[in-house]
């Protein structure tokens, strides 16, 4: 009798997301206990101290005046030209590097991660990323017919391991022409961690020895945190002009979280070249994935970005508005940091963003140990995630204690 009729690489598919398993327990027992009882650590989504889900009041307000035609109707398969110009603008901000740059439209940073993996890898190869990352890269690579292959992001010395880094490209190079390279910073996803300008230099002064070997190299940036990273965060964009033309640097720019518009799905790649042609390759071979994967994209969510961004008052507006939700995640993550040090937990280095991680050798059993106390994270293969954009203050008082414990009992500290 036929069990399968899915072709053969399509068998055994199944998803199954740490991220939302925990989130549905936490739900589970906030319908049973009541909000206040449960400290729900796993959504990446700003929540205000009451716990309510955050949409920025310009964001709303502009959206909810956008005429129903502008909502529904179909939007140019690449995005809507006003859109492409002004995500530029919004990404980099006084920080655009010099070079050829053109944007495409995605449904959210994941469109873009999707995109490099289909049109800068061949089938069979690596794509390389930290150690430390968010579970949809693996999937990504792994429905494309890829594999993700990691460098173990902090050192000894607190800071980028540089030498994992090239030990691990190197052994990509080794078999790969095409290499793609996945950096998430700053505001790290899941860490915090944000690269400095000279790991930067360091960077790019290795990939250029690749490119004297004939490779050519992808760096995509994942930049979905960016709003959330603090003052002078995009300085470092600088340093991506005047690469040679075999390194191609793709910002992966989202409304998910700098605009609250996490469901609506839109996004950019942004690519930079100091070669027109690759810039124009780069227009042409990714519009035509979006018209082959997803046709185009939510018409609504790039008009509402059009109106902020181009209307002075709005926009002062908006971003005065994602500077209050930076200060309180700042704020919490403090509270967390500090109490921490003070239990002798160990947590990777935090600067900002929407999450910090402890590292754990069976994150699973803390997180287990952790639902016991109604507490709710998220366990990666590496440790555990905690979501300080979503958590209120009062409750990441004590919450540090509550994992070195959970810890202590599972024999791990």
């Amino acid at each position: 009798m036929t069990e399968s009729m899915a072709a053969p690489q399509a068998r055994g598919k199944k998803y199954k997301d740490a991220i939302f398993g925990a989130s549905n327990a936490a739900q589970a027992d906030i319908q049973a206990n009541g909000k206040d009882k449960v400290v729900n650590g796993t959504a990446g989504v700003i929540q205000d101290e009451t716990g309510t889900l955050v949409c920025l009041p310009t964001v709303e307000k502009t959206y909810r005046a956008l005429p129903m035609t502008e909502i529904i109707a179909y939007a140019p398969v690449a995005g809507l030209p006003a859109f492409l110009k002004d995500a530029q603008e919004c990404c980099f901000g006084d920080y655009r590097p010099e070079g050829y740059t053109v944007a495409v439209a995605t449904t959210g940073g994941t469109g873009a991660i999707h995109h490099i993996i289909h049109n800068y890898t061949c089938p069979g190869d690596e794509v390389l990323t930290a150690d430390w990352y968010w579970s949809a890269y693996q999937m990504l690579c792994a429905d494309a017919g890829r594999s993700l292959r990691t460098f173990r992001l902090i050192g000894e010395d607190g800071g980028f391991d540089h030498e994992d880094f090239q030990r691990q490209l190197s052994a990509m190079a080794d078999r790969q022409e095409q290499l793609a390279v996945v950096l998430n910073t700053p505001a790290h996803n899941p860490t915090g961690y944000s690269l400095t300008d000279e790991d930067w230099d360091r960077i790019f002064d290795f990939l250029k020895t690749l490119v004297a070997r004939g490779r050519k190299i992808t760096v995509l940036v994942d930049v979905s945190y960016i709003d959330y990273a603090g003052p002078g965060a995009r300085a470092f964009f600088r340093k991506f002009s005047g690469l040679p033309p075999e390194i191609l640097i793709v910002t992966a720019f989202s409304m998910s979280k700098s605009f609250t518009m996490y469901g609506v799905r839109v996004g950019a790649m942004i690519g930079l070249s100091s070669s027109e042609a690759v810039a124009r390759e780069f227009a042409e071979v990714n519009t035509y994935t979006n018209r082959a994967t997803w046709s185009n994209n939510s018409r609504g969510g790039m008009a509402c970005l059009v109106r902020i961004w181009e209307d002075p008052a709005l926009r002062r507006q908006y971003q005065a508005e994602q500077e209050q939700y930076y200060q309180l995640i700042q704020e919490r993550a403090a509270i967390f940091v500090k109490e921490a040090k003070e239990a002798g937990l160990p947590m990777l280095p935090y600067q900002s963003g929407f999450f910090l991680s402890i590292p754990s050798p069976d994150a699973g059993k803390v997180c287990a140990l952790l639902q016991k106390k109604h507490i709710y994270l998220v366990p990666l293969r590496a440790g555990v995630r905690v979501a300080v954009c979503a958590i209120p203050k009062a409750k990441m008082h004590g919450l540090a204690g509550a994992i070195r414990d959970a810890m202590v009992e599972a024999g791990q500290l």
